[in-house]
């Protein structure tokens, strides 16, 4: 880092990240008559967020049918294992019609089943059919559209990356961002921390590129707690490539989306035989983590690499589904007449940045929305399309929150900051690792193998995109290990091999601060924020 900003610059908001979540809160913040500077760290736009790659679709109750927001919520808590926040779950779903309701009136078109009916489907514990989707399976590129669309007044900045989150001690004074000419400060009484996930820690994820945990680290620098961050999602169902190395070629593959199985797609190993059955009473539709378990298990007790999706008996297959249909053939395979090959697949991270259900975190000024934060509202494990919907309703509020924020905020110079010695292990090595360790089910030994590993990183200098991001991903690998260390049992999207089972002595939050260079962990039960 050189010794002072190449530029400066200045605005009530910034927010970092441009998926769902990032855009609602930068259009609410403008929509507040904020000055608001958005930040991607990508050189280019399209196919870079999360949102675009999101298949199933959005969760949410609509008025005058057979659902109620009681029942989504009661399917929300079961599939959070024991540590959701039930309060703002509630808040959450109970918000959702309205805030789907915004983004058709910015020209989101749904899919319908008759004239001003939309279709809805089901997916994995979920009770009834609430799921709005768009263009069969590319719900998240229509929602990405709708908000890209919108946004198109934005001040959006591409190929800037934000380093550091900059504060007096009390309050947010702006960030410390590099771009093309150099590292520089915006200043800004509101920050808004809209990064996206972490599936990047592993070597096969559904997550595109940009998914390195940045909002995690950001946060934990800036003297902010992380909770829950040993639930990680594997989806059950990444479609397989296979080259001999157990997953597949590396980095982000095809997701073979949830609402297949929700029309009738049964699982199979490669001697016919129900993956499912008798492990969970919902079967095929159990919630994510109890599927994934299933497979994992079934891959290890044959020694096999994959299980197949037998979606050969759904009709209209290529019209319901065109983007997995696309994607499996582009890997020559035939879904109307093949059964998919798929495993398990880092897809999302249940905890975050904590925050309460209007993004604020602990520190006066920053805020986060979407897949980086904790609300409350996933606990142990997320149900499926449950991740739209609170990018949406988290996102729109917490630019509604930062704006009041930065209206009645003195307005601070943000001082260049005195540098900090980061560790990383670099990408591949650590993606490994991980892989190995700290996937689907998790021992002790392996992860304090993992965890010896990370303490052996070398400091590293944060010249560039790639130096920032493996710094990124080591610091949220490093709490993801010290976390999943102290949980002893399995909860969720949580297993442990020695410890199969719920303990109630752990039916508690972790919470994760970064001390020094040390991750404190306490397992709590949280209060709310703000």
């Amino acid at each position: 880092m050189t010794a002072g900003p190449a530029w400066r610059d200045s605005a009530d908001v910034v927010v970092i990240g441009t998926g769902v979540a990032g855009l609602a809160a930068a259009l609410a913040a403008h929509r507040a008559g904020r000055k608001v500077v958005v930040l991607n760290k990508a050189s280019h736009t399209r196919g870079v967020t999360a949102t675009h790659y999101a298949q199933g679709g959005i969760a949410v109750v609509l008025p005058d049918n057979d659902d109620s927001v009681e029942a989504h919520v009661a399917d929300t808590v079961v599939a959070g294992a024991g540590l959701c926040d039930p309060d703002a779950v509630y808040s959450i779903v109970a918000d959702g019609y309205r805030a789907v309701a915004e983004l058709v009136g910015a020209g989101a078109r749904f899919d319908e089943k008759s004239a001003g009916r939309w279709d809805l489907t089901r997916e994995g514990g979920h009770s009834r059919r609430r799921i709005v989707h768009a263009g069969g399976d590319a719900t998240g590129a229509e929602v990405q559209r709708t908000l890209d669309h919108a946004a198109a007044a934005l001040d959006i900045r591409t190929a800037h990356v934000a380093l550091r989150v900059l504060h007096d001690g009390s309050v947010v004074t702006g960030v410390l961002v590099h771009n093309p000419v150099g590292t520089g400060i915006i200043s800004a009484p509101s920050v808004i921390l809209a990064t996206g996930g972490l599936g990047h820690l592993y070597a096969a994820t559904t997550n595109p590129e940009g998914s390195t945990a940045d909002g995690i680290a950001l946060a934990l620098w800036a003297g902010v707690p992380v909770s829950d961050v040993e639930f990680i999602q594997f989806h059950p169902t990444m479609l397989f490539a296979g080259n001999g190395d157990g997953n597949g070629s590396g980095g982000r593959r095809p997701l073979i989306t949830e609402a297949i199985r929700g029309e009738g797609a049964i699982l199979l190993d490669r001697q016919g035989m129900s993956v499912t059955a008798g492990v969970h009473p919902m079967g095929d539709l159990a919630p994510r983590d109890v599927v994934a378990g299933a497979i994992d298990a079934r891959l290890k007790a044959l020694g096999d690499t994959c299980v197949y999706l037998d979606a050969r008996g759904i009709n209209g297959f290529e019209t319901r589904f065109p983007t997995v249909t696309s994607a499996c053939r582009a890997a020559g395979i035939d879904p109307v007449h093949q059964p998919i090959p798929v495993v398990p697949g880092a897809h999302y991270s249940c905890g975050g940045v904590v925050t309460d259900v209007y993004g604020q975190t602990e520190l006066p000024g920053l805020f986060a929305a979407g897949e980086v934060a904790r609300t409350g509202m996933h606990g142990a494990n997320r149900l499926a399309s449950n991740s739209l919907l609170e990018g949406l309703v988290v996102g729109g509020r917490a630019g509604r929150a930062a704006a009041a924020h930065a209206a009645a905020a003195k307005p601070l110079p943000a001082a260049w900051p005195e540098p900090i010695g980061h560790t990383a292990l670099k990408r591949p090595k650590l993606q490994r690792a991980m892989s190995r360790d700290a996937s689907v089910v998790r021992n002790a030994a392996g992860l304090q193998r993992l965890s010896d590993a990370l303490a052996d990183a070398k400091v590293r200098d944060v010249m560039s995109r790639e130096d920032f991001e493996d710094v990124a991903l080591t610091v949220a690998a490093r709490t993801v290990v010290a976390a999943a260390l102290a949980r002893n049992e399995s909860r969720g999207c949580h297993h442990r091999a020695e410890f199969p089972d719920q303990s109630r002595d752990y039916a508690r939050s972790s919470l994760v601060r970064l001390v020094g260079d040390e991750c404190l962990v306490q397992v709590e039960a949280l209060a709310a924020v703000g």
